[in-house]
Formats: C-alpha cells, sequence, structure tokens
C-alpha cells in the first residue's frame, strides 16, 4: 500500500510546486519553452512532445513540475500556445497570440470590424458599412477592372502593403426603394484595413 500512496502524493506535490514556486516561462518561438528556476537553472520544455530537459523528467521519467508551469501558464494565456507567437494589435498596440505562421499585421478581437459596422474612410471622411472583414492581404486583392492590386491603389499608398482587407459598401440614401438599387449602389470596395476608422 505504500508504494501506491507514495505514487499519488507525488502528482499532486509537483502540481502544487509548479503553481507556486517562482518559475517563468518563456516561449521560443518554435513551440518549446524555457522554464527559469529560482536556482538559476534553465530547462527546455517541449509541450506537445511531453518533454523537459530536468532531471526530474529525463532520469525518473517524471511529469515534472516544468511541464505543469508551462501547460499552466498556456491555460492561463501568459504565454503563446504551441503554434502561436506574442504580437500586438496594429489597432490598439494590445497584447495578443496569433498563428506562428501569420504575418503581421494582425488585430485583436476588438478592433476586428464587424459586418454591418459603420466606419469612417480616413482619407475621404465618408462612412462606409462593413461587409466583410478577411485575412486576405492589401497587395493580393485586385481591384476589380484595374491593372493594379488594393495596396497599389493611389489612396492607398500610404497603408501597409500587408494590411488585411475589409470589404464595404457605401451605405443609400434615406428613402431608397429596391427598385431604386443599381448595381452600383451593391457594389463592394476593398480598403485596407488601417484605412477604416470607428466613428468617434
Amino acid at each position: 500500500m505504500a508504494p501506491t500512496t507514495t505514487r499519488r502524493e507525488q502528482p499532486d506535490e509537483r502540481s502544487r510546486r509548479a503553481r507556486r514556486e517562482e518559475l517563468r516561462v518563456t516561449a521560443r518561438g518554435d513551440g518549446t519553452y524555457d522554464v527559469h528556476s529560482p536556482s538559476g537553472n534553465v530547462y527546455a520544455v517541449d509541450l506537445d512532445a511531453g518533454e523537459c530537459a530536468c532531471p526530474d523528467h529525463q532520469f525518473r521519467g517524471a511529469r515534472c513540475k516544468h511541464l505543469r508551469r508551462v501547460a499552466i501558464d498556456v491555460t492561463l494565456g501568459d504565454v503563446p500556445a504551441p503554434g502561436e507567437r506574442a504580437t500586438a494589435c496594429a489597432a490598439c498596440d494590445a497584447g495578443l497570440f496569433a498563428g506562428r505562421d501569420t504575418a503581421d499585421p494582425v488585430y485583436c478581437e476588438d478592433c476586428t470590424l464587424e459586418a454591418g459596422e459603420t466606419v469612417v474612410d480616413r482619407e475621404t471622411g465618408d462612412l462606409v458599412v462593413v461587409v466583410e472583414s478577411t485575412d486576405d492581404r492589401a497587395s493580393d486583392v485586385p481591384v476589380a477592372g484595374r491593372g493594379w492590386s488594393v495596396a497599389d491603389h493611389h489612396s492607398n499608398r500610404d497603408y501597409d502593403p500587408d494590411d488585411r482587407v475589409v470589404d464595404a459598401l457605401y451605405p443609400l440614401d434615406r428613402g431608397v426603394s429596391p427598385d431604386e438599387i443599381s448595381p452600383r449602389d451593391r457594389r463592394r470596395y476593398s480598403f485596407p484595413r488601417g484605412r477604416l476608422e470607428r466613428r468617434g
């Protein structure tokens, strides 16, 4: 009975130590992490593989406090999960995690424009209605009927060519009946996200 009791207590103790000890986790950017211990030792952790370079894991095969601490910090959102990287929102500069292969600029949930929102075109001051926020980049999206991209359009050249594209419509005048709506009224325009801002 004694060995069984010992095996049950060890994981609990490691969990407590993982939470309470002053362990500092930093993401390496390749899906692995460095765990800095109060003693000055630094152990490499591969969370997906369940591997740690510490003696407790290497020689005893234990799920050590370092693995546990990385899992805790990932769950709490303190460090990026494997496959993610730390970056900042291009609109508000808030820290966020994005896919490791996702290029900047990126936007946080609050700064992502939603379909139906009325926003302002910074260049003209006109109101436009958001149809869709896309993952497409301005340099990759052609302007319909033209020989250039959204990024190369003359009024967009001051914006990041890698910015995400937002499709929008110009709002109809009040009192317009369905019979009076022309194809031009339904035309979608593509903007770099940075060109659009929320009102007031």
